[in-house]
């Protein structure tokens, strides 16, 4: 039912997928107040990570940002200016709330460090692909093969830790979130 690979030739002829609901910053605890109901209500959440990259060896910075999304809201919460909340770990500690996600024990190893947890419910896109014959593992060829689409890595190793995330930024990480969400709902239906 699937390909089992895509070439880069192959994405670049795709038309371009990018999240298009609304795009929630939390940057406060005002914000995430505001915000929480709404991810607290969620049964399956898309889930990634993103760190400001470093060019220096041996120089590892820590997670800036945490991206949650529905099918229609994505919550970019800025670890580097809030923390990691008790309210954020309790949602990725919530067995009854499904985080999907892609390469996932680094982006959980990395929040850990930051606040000790027991992350439950976790979907690693990566091992429920093999399911369906899929050995491609990055988001982009994942996507490519599931939803027959490309997205966008272009803001991958922006700097993450700005004080104003720009619009690229924003939707560069929100989509990465709901990809992954999109493409477990998609082989979801095929089972």
């Amino acid at each position: 039912m699937f390909k089992n690979h895509i070439t880069n030739d192959e994405i670049n002829e795709l038309p371009l997928y990018q999240f298009d609901g609304g795009v929630f910053v939390i940057d406060t605890f005002e914000k995430l107040d505001d915000y929480l109901p709404l991810i607290q209500e969620q049964k399956v959440l898309g889930f990634d990570t993103e760190t400001k990259p470093s060019f220096k060896k041996g120089v590892v910075n820590q997670v800036s940002l945490l991206q949650l999304s529905s099918l229609h809201e994505a919550f970019l919460i800025r670890i580097n200016k809030i923390g990691l909340p008790e309210e954020i770990i309790d949602i990725l500690s919530n067995k009854k709330i499904k985080k999907i996600g892609l390469a996932i024990h680094d982006d959980v190893k990395v929040l850990k460090e930051l606040h000790e947890f027991t992350p439950r419910s976790f979907i690693d896109l990566q091992d429920f692909v093999k399911f369906f014959n899929i050995e491609s593992q990055s988001l982009r060829k994942i996507t490519g093969i599931v939803l027959n689409k490309r997205i966008s890595k272009s803001q991958q190793v922006s700097n993450w830790e700005k004080d104003a995330l720009t619009e690229g930024q924003l939707l560069y990480a929100a989509t990465d979130a709901w990809a992954c969400l999109q493409i477990y709902k998609t082989l979801n239906q095929v089972i």
